[in-house]
């Protein structure tokens, strides 16, 4: 069998060298110059991106609007709900939103190789994998109480984060439909509908606290609830467009099909480390307000750090979406077997990210001295903030390349390199730093900024000179492997041990 195995992968390979046009063909069959052809991958970028933009500052608004309500309701709601929150991202929405993307460059791959197909096969694929991992998420959640016990967390946040969470079970659920799709229709270069559909979802979010919380009565409970009809309104808006659109038929139907309990060996292999990758990021920011309330005055430094943290996480809604807006246009050009285009479209994102990157770190010193007054009055936590605010847009103007980088690398199914370089970056070297200057240096609040700071710098560094240095000629011949193999692992899900030389 092991012989046959080899016998078939020399032939997809020998079949796939023949049968792929030349790539220098194609790239030179551009007859502008360069300008123009950098304008055109720029507008192209851009065109994924700005929708994208729109849609992560509507979902944005929705997490205010429940933090407003929460805050409306009370200090213990509010407390409550934020501790949820926080415990739900750690556990849960990270893992999810991490395996969700391991089918990003196999469904742009597939879709630039023409193989549509594989894109409905690794949406079914995705939804089922998204499902299996919200059980072990699921029980986790039904035993917050007793974890944040554990923790020493204060019993009465914690029974008022345990009301919330239980009440957003069901979200898992929706949060297993709702990346796959997300993802399934961006790989097209379908974005404007996932903005409309978050527009309708987020118009409705409002009207639905409002009745729930303030008519009924619902408190705690009335604010989860919404949030999960909120994402239950756009998971069925993203499947009404899917379906009325009539995309589901140019990607295999909607049929379940043998073929998706198969061949699970490619998705697993992305999905796991880019899962890896995503979950370092978002974990940095959940010890960075355990290791405030560490500090000489935790009140103010857990204050500032919550602002901050709200406040990093609208500018990282820009870089994201050029994120993934890189990771469509090198995946669909990988699979068209077109790697300058590819390496063209990496640079430009990358371009693209340095010059919003500066328009942070702008923002951020020009406001450090206004922005906490919109969330409080308290003199020491106004201070930390300003304080702390030019050296996060510092943080930004690496930030934004870093995650563009990771968008690059995702495209072209590298997603163990950007796994390790946030590993190395954020835990080898940013940790260190901002506990060395956080609680021995007198930095105190500021030192564990400084110590993201050094992360962010090492972290986009290391995706510079993997970019720099990527042979994109040997990458598009990868995303051929990639998509072909994908035809022979239909048939026989023994084909994936091979795998790990397309995905590594």
């Amino acid at each position: 069998m092991f012989h046959e195995q080899e016998n078939v992968a020399g032939l997809i390979n020998e079949k796939l060298l023949q049968q792929s046009p030349s790539t220098t063909d194609k790239d030179e069959d551009h007859n502008y110059g360069v300008h123009r052809y950098l304008y055109v991958e720029l507008c192209e970028n851009l065109s994924l991106s700005f929708p994208m933009m729109l849609t992560g500052i509507l979902l944005y608004s929705r997490s205010m609007i429940s933090m407003l309500f929460l805050g409306h309701l009370s200090d213990l709601s509010l407390a409550g709900g934020a501790l949820a929150i926080g415990f739900a991202n750690i556990t849960g929405y990270s893992v999810l939103s991490g395996l969700a993307t391991g089918m990003e460059p196999i469904c742009g791959q597939a879709f630039g190789a023409k193989r549509n197909d594989l894109l409905g096969l690794t949406l079914q694929r995705t939804i089922l994998l998204l499902i299996s991992a919200s059980i072990p998420i699921a029980v986790l959640w039904i035993n917050i109480r007793v974890i944040l016990h554990l923790c020493y967390q204060d019993d009465s946040i914690s029974l008022s984060a345990e009301q919330y969470i239980l009440c957003s079970l069901p979200d898992l659920l929706l949060q297993c439909f709702l990346h796959p799709l997300r993802i399934y229709l961006r790989a097209q270069s379908i974005t404007m509908p996932l903005t409309y559909c978050a527009i309708f979802a987020i118009l409705l979010h409002l009207p639905i606290n409002y009745l729930l919380v303030s008519v009924l009565g619902l408190g705690i409970h009335g604010v989860a609830y919404a949030g999960v009809l909120t994402n239950f309104n756009l998971v069925a808006a993203l499947i009404g467009y899917v379906y009325f659109s009539g995309v589901y038929k140019k990607t295999g139907g909607l049929d379940f099909s043998v073929k998706c309990f198969k061949g699970w060996g490619t998705l697993l292999n992305l999905a796991i480390p880019s899962c890896v990758s995503v979950c370092l990021e978002w974990w940095w920011y959940e010890i960075m307000i355990l290791l405030c309330g560490l500090l000489v005055n935790p009140k103010a430094t857990v204050a500032s750090m919550g602002i901050l943290i709200q406040t990093t996480s609208f500018m990282y809604i820009f870089p994201s979406s050029l994120s993934f807006g890189a990771s469509t246009r090198v995946s669909n050009e990988l699979g068209a077997d077109r790697p300058k285009k590819a390496q063209t479209a990496a640079l430009v994102g990358i371009g693209c990210s340095v010059v919003f990157g500066l328009m942070a770190l702008i923002f951020a010193v020009s406001v450090k001295d206004i922005w906490a007054t919109m969330f409080t009055r308290d003199n020491d936590i106004m201070k930390l903030t300003a304080a702390a605010l030019p050296i996060i847009g510092l943080c930004e103007l690496g930030n934004c390349p870093q995650t563009t980088g990771c968008g690059v690398l995702r495209g072209s199914a590298r997603p163990k390199i950007g796994a390790n370089i946030n590993l190395v970056s954020f835990y080898g070297i940013g940790m260190p730093v901002a506990v060395v200057l956080g609680f021995y240096s007198g930095m105190d609040f500021v030192g564990l900024w400084v110590g993201l700071l050094a992360a962010q710098c090492t972290c986009v560094l290391g995706m510079i000179i993997v970019i720099m240095r990527t042979n994109w000629s040997t990458q598009a011949l990868r995303a051929q492997k990639l998509v072909g193999w994908e035809r022979v692992a239909d048939d026989d899900d023994t084909m994936d041990k091979s795998l790990p030389i397309c995905v590594s």
